[in-house]
Formats: C-alpha cells, sequence, structure tokens
C-alpha cells in the first residue's frame, strides 16, 4: 500500500488495486506514468515561466516575455544581460539603469523605443541630405541623444557619450544595428557623438 501512495496514488486506487482481483496493476501503473509526466511537463513549463520572469527582474524589465517580445521584437536586451553585467555592472551607470528601468511599464518601454526610433531616423535624414556628421544639426541631433539615454538609463555626460559613439563602430553588434537603417549611419553617429563631446567640453 505504501508504495502505491508513494507513486501518486490515491486511497481510493490503492484500494481497488488490493482489493479487486481483476485490476491489473501493470495498466494502473502505466495510467500513473502517463498522469506523472504530464504533471511533470506543467511543472517543467512553470519553472521555465519562473526563470524568465527572474532573468527578467534581474536585468531590470518587469515585463512578461509576451510584453518584452512585443516592445523589444527578437531584439530581447535579456540576451545581452549576462555581457553588460560582467562589463559593466561594477558601474554606478549599471547601478542607475538598474534601479531606472525596474519601474518602468510597458507603455513606457514602447515610449522610450519610439523616441529612440524617431532620433535614428532623423539621423538617417541627415546623412541622406548630405549635413557633415561634424554639423550643427548632427551635433545637435547627438545630443539629443545624450539627454535620452541621460533621461531614460543613467547620467551620460559628454566623455561617456564620445566612448558610446566609438562602441557604435567598434562593436559590429551595434554597426549593424545603424547601418541597417542606413548605409554608413553607424559611423556617422560615431562621429557625431564625438563632435558633439567635443563641443560640449
Amino acid at each position: 500500500m505504501l508504495l502505491y501512495r508513494a507513486l501518486g496514488f490515491s486511497l481510493e486506487e490503492v484500494a481497488t488495486l488490493l482489493d479487486d482481483p481483476s485490476a491489473d496493476p501493470a495498466e494502473h501503473l502505466r495510467r500513473q506514468h502517463r498522469l506523472l509526466l504530464d504533471r511533470l511537463d506543467r511543472t517543467s513549463a512553470m519553472v521555465a515561466a519562473v526563470e524568465k520572469e527572474l532573468e527578467a527582474r534581474a536585468m531590470g524589465i518587469s515585463l512578461s516575455p509576451e510584453e518584452r517580445f512585443e516592445v523589444f521584437g527578437e531584439h530581447d536586451p535579456a540576451q545581452y544581460d549576462v555581457e553588460v553585467e560582467e562589463r559593466w555592472g561594477d558601474t554606478d551607470a549599471y547601478a542607475q539603469s538598474k534601479r531606472r528601468t525596474a519601474a518602468y511599464s510597458k507603455q513606457d518601454w514602447l515610449r522610450i523605443r519610439a523616441e529612440a526610433e524617431d532620433l535614428e531616423s532623423r539621423f538617417a535624414a541627415a546623412l541622406a541630405d548630405g549635413v557633415p556628421a561634424d554639423s550643427q544639426r548632427a551635433m545637435d541631433l547627438a545630443e539629443e541623444h545624450r539627454q535620452q539615454i541621460t533621461g531614460t538609463y543613467y547620467d551620460c555626460p559628454p566623455e561617456m557619450h564620445a566612448a558610446l559613439g566609438r562602441m557604435y563602430v567598434e562593436d559590429e553588434r551595434f554597426a549593424a544595428h545603424y547601418d541597417q537603417r542606413a548605409p554608413g549611419l553607424a559611423r556617422y553617429v560615431s562621429t557625431a557623438v564625438q563632435a558633439n563631446a567635443r563641443r560640449s567640453g
């Protein structure tokens, strides 16, 4: 009896197995095996969902997986969480960004994304118009970019922004992000950001 109870059978099922001579223990075990596998699948799915949510909260984005996909699409920043923490985890900017972003709702993220896309479009338009990257117009866009970072994530002084600008061409992922909007845009934004840092300095 204790064996059957340990295997998850109810008292009624155990009584049937012990008292009914026509009961087939092997069939009951197969059915119990199927039920336990189903329960295991459900539990595994729940564990995976909890792990995803813990991962999202660890990086400061308290959105459901569905909301993250709606906001970020295939470019969910969670995939870079380990790398970001390894590179900048001990900085004040990282701590400040985590504190701020932890409070953002889905609507906040949609607004932030729309503002970033609008600014990138205006950078691309300036490039298409032949405006020099170190011109007033391009540097003003770069300053707006710096202010977006400061207002959304962490305080970004001009020298830090200049370092980010260099990363836009040195890191192929950033370069690809900008250049898919317009060929040469990564270099253009990088130059404008660094020119603006010199102007601000």
